[in-house]
């Protein structure tokens, strides 16, 4: 039977807090009040990447997909990510990301990291690769446990062999999609309380120790 590990991205696979906010820092803008507005409900997961795009169209109205991917470049595997994988893939494991960050990453750290699968938002670009300021929409920040059933759905995995790794509240829906839940240097108790297993090194590999069996 085929066994999944689902990795959140920022935080997670990468040592950052977020991509978006990896570019706004380069940018010299933040998005906080748009967060706060998301996390309202007055805006939906579209309204609120417009809104971030918008804020880098400010400053650069020709900026493009390949600025952002460059910017994208500098933000590094989390620790122990390359042979974490690698352990998985011998041990017969399909792996897969599940972010509400930017495929310009999510594609980079699959590619590096030989993963089976990526799921992340993308930025919608005009024939000249300027970003419209529009977004592509494919995950729902509070919903991707449905994300990561589809992925196992792909791969053929069964609910009984789903595994998920994440690090905010924003991932408790995907621990509630899976076997195994694996809290990884959370970054709040309701992440925490929420998952099965805690991690608090930021040493991916010590993931693999929760895996025995599995």
């Amino acid at each position: 039977m085929p066994k999944l590990v689902a990795f959140d991205m920022d935080g997670v696979l990468v040592d950052t807090v977020s991509s978006w906010v990896h570019v706004h820092r380069q940018f010299g803008v933040n998005n906080d009040h748009s967060l706060h507005a998301y996390l309202r409900g007055e805006i939906d997961d579209q309204e609120f990447i417009r809104r971030d795009i918008d804020l880098w169209r400010r400053i650069d109205p020709e900026v493009t997909s390949k600025k952002i991917r460059g910017m994208l470049a500098s933000a590094p595997l989390m620790n122990g990510a390359a042979e974490t994988m690698a352990e998985l893939r011998r041990r017969g494991f399909r792996t897969v990301i599940v972010s509400a960050g930017i495929d310009l990453l999510s594609e980079r750290v699959a590619e590096e990291l030989r993963m089976d699968l990526q799921f992340a938002n993308g930025l919608c670009t005009d024939d000249a690769d300027r970003l419209s300021g529009e977004g592509v929409f494919r995950v729902r920040l509070m919903e991707k446990g449905k994300t990561v059933s589809e992925a196992a759905r792909r791969l053929g995995v069964g609910p009984d062999h789903i595994v998920s790794v994440g690090n905010s509240r924003y991932d408790v829906s995907m621990f509630e999609h899976s076997a195994l839940g694996i809290a990884f240097c959370p970054e709040d108790d309701h992440v925490r309380e929420k998952a099965d297993v805690v991690i608090d090194e930021k040493d991916l590999r010590k993931v693999l120790d929760h895996l025995d069996g599995f």
